[in-house]
């Protein structure tokens, strides 16, 4: 059984996906949402690990309880204009 609050408990997240966050600081829900899709992908970045944009839609999805490929579809352009308001190259 997924203990509550942990990032396994959320939609998209997957073991590889919750080792990368921890490898951020990032070790639960609360942090995930503390930080935000974008943060958190930067952060995954900044900690040395290859973060796709799939990891990005997945973050979206697991905080807004939405698939995936739907955030993909739906979110691309904000969260891409974010990052680069951030100055981050994905």
């Amino acid at each position: 059984m997924t203990p509550p609050g942990s990032l396994a408990a959320l939609p998209n997240l997957g073991p590889a996906s919750a080792r990368m966050l921890a490898a951020a600081g990032i070790r639960d829900a609360a942090a995930l949402a503390d930080c935000g899709a974008v943060d958190a992908w930067i952060a995954v970045r900044r900690s040395g690990l290859p973060a796709s944009l799939n990891l990005l839609w997945a973050l979206e999805g697991a905080l807004s309880g939405r698939d995936w490929r739907l955030v993909a579809r739906e979110d691309r352009l904000r969260l891409l204009t974010e990052l680069e308001a951030r100055g981050v190259v994905p």
